[in-house]
């Protein structure tokens, strides 16, 4: 399998905007803990999401503070065996609300998975959080809104964003590109969708799945929706995972067409950026430090 996947893949990281820089210093709140605030204090709330007449599993890391708080709706992967509720907590200590939330037909989340579904599914947690009042239970500041996602959950950020102008920003981590994984033949597509496990998703098989992204290959493809993230704050992470290939397909993309708000990292690690979690909570911690600053 890995043969036909470096095949495909078989780009070199961007080496623009920041790729392969040298780990930022570490910001306090990911080893400090911030002061308690007795009258808004840090809280978890769980909340059921409207999306696609059933209501998907959510949990709000609601940071400490009246606000109201600047908001990261957090999209995991396929199957979301890696959820980085680490850097949740870290975001939440540096004044940020974090929304996680599990597709239809994954953990638990009634309804039978599907693609598709997964970007439904976004935009209704994007629409909860917009609210008045959730917002306002909740302390989320509704006009400051980013979305990050992991694997295919970067797939849902990047394809989230092109059509959403009202987002802050968004950020992509070891991002699969479904649309460019339904070029391949269908026994292939499906190996490669179920490798890690399907166990946590309800109605799908790899076939299944396969058939989806082969019919909608160009609809999923977002290196396609490079003219609408042009003027999108958007920040792109790959790592050694096979993958990169995939996001400079993008990055490229936005870079020759004139975007001047992308910044890209590639960091020697694995998919799940296992002994570099630190540095990832640095680095998106200082990414979103920029768009508070308006930069």
């Amino acid at each position: 399998m890995k043969t036909w996947i470096a095949a495909l893949l078989a780009l070199p990281p961007m080496l623009t905007g920041g790729a392969f820089a040298q780990p930022p210093e570490l910001p306090a709140v990911i080893y400090t803990d911030p002061p308690v605030d007795k009258a808004n204090p840090a809280a978890m709330e769980v909340v059921h999401i409207p999306s696609g007449g059933v209501e998907i599993n959510g949990v709000v890391y609601v940071a400490a503070g009246a606000g109201p708080h600047p908001t990261v709706i957090l999209c995991h992967g396929l199957p979301g065996n890696e959820k980085n509720l680490d850097l949740a907590q870290a975001m939440r200590r540096a004044g940020w609300t974090v929304i996680t939330f599990n597709y239809r037909g994954s953990w638990g989340s009634p309804g039978d998975y599907r693609f598709a579904g997964n970007l439904e599914d976004a935009n209704a947690v994007l629409a909860f959080a917009r609210d008045p009042a959730n917002a306002a239970k909740l302390r989320i500041d509704p006009k400051r809104l980013v979305i990050i996602g992991h694997s295919m959950g970067g797939w849902v950020a990047a394809l989230t964003a092109a059509h959403d102008r009202d987002l802050l920003g968004a950020t992509m981590i070891s991002a699969g590109n479904m649309g460019l994984i339904g070029s391949l033949p269908r026994d292939q597509a499906a190996a490669l969708l179920a490798r890690n496990g399907m166990e946590a998703l309800a109605g799908a098989t790899p076939e299944a799945m396969a058939d989806e992204i082969i019919a909608n290959k160009d609809r999923f493809d977002f290196a396609k929706a490079a003219p609408d993230l042009m003027q999108t704050n958007l920040f792109v992470l790959t790592s050694d995972d096979g993958l990169a290939g995939m996001s400079d397909g993008l990055t490229k993309a936005i870079a020759a067409g004139g975007g001047t708000k992308l910044k890209t990292l590639h960091v020697a690690t694995d998919h799940s950026w296992s002994d570099a979690r630190i540095r990832l909570q640095a680095e998106v911690l200082g990414w979103l430090k920029t768009l508070e600053a308006g930069k």
